[in-house]
């Protein structure tokens, strides 16, 4: 009689994955070695997860669930630009795990057009709504924009989790990368009488 399906064991896997992850980055993360962790098998784990990839692609989409309930936690653009900034200081092995494997939820690349951003960052789709909600307009409206907030609060992460800026010069940098954002806002806001 075969056993019965743990409902709790993809849970568990993801879990392992990031506990290794955390401990030793790309290296201690083996399909082998998530499954002692999880406290499973390796072929249960391949079950869950047809190869390494897959399982970064679950890890990869966690992260980005986990940084969106921090987003909302910002009820303004300002406050989601602050939030997005602590996120990655507060789980920086998440962001940078984020983005070294980031492409891994591009879609295929095809002849013609890329598709849209949002099509593989789903917290980028959340970012053009708040500014459309923000700034009328529909979501897609405001691509550049947020293109733009985004690079600006990624590099600002970057030079604050590599410890890249001379040491005590770390709020002064958060609080000119926040004033930037708040500038791009602002400057994007219609005329009155233009909505």
């Amino acid at each position: 009689m075969p056993r019965p399906a743990d409902p709790e064991l993809e849970e568990r896997i993801l879990r392992a994955a990031e506990v290794l992850w955390r401990r030793g980055g790309d290296r201690t993360l083996s399909m082998r070695s998530v499954a002692r962790v999880a406290a499973t098998n390796t072929p249960a784990v391949y079950r869950r997860f047809k190869n390494r990839q897959e399982l970064m692609r679950a890890l990869l989409l966690r992260i980005a669930q986990r940084t969106r309930q921090h987003f909302d936690e910002g009820r303004t653009l300002q406050q989601m630009a602050e939030v997005y900034l602590d996120t990655a200081i507060r789980m920086p092995h998440e962001y940078r795990l984020f983005y070294s494997y980031a492409a891994a939820l591009s879609p295929k690349k095809g002849r013609g057009e890329p598709p849209p951003i949002r099509e593989s960052r789903p917290n980028f789709a959340y970012l053009e709504q708040r500014l459309a909600q923000a700034l009328g307009g529909v979501a897609e409206d405001h691509t550049q924009l947020a293109l733009a907030m985004w690079a600006t609060l990624h590099g600002t992460a970057m030079l604050l989790l590599s410890r890249s800026i001379p040491e005590g010069h770390e709020e002064a940098l958060r609080q000119a990368c926040l004033g930037v954002v708040k500038k791009m806002v602002e400057s994007a806001k219609p005329e009155p009488g233009q909505q």
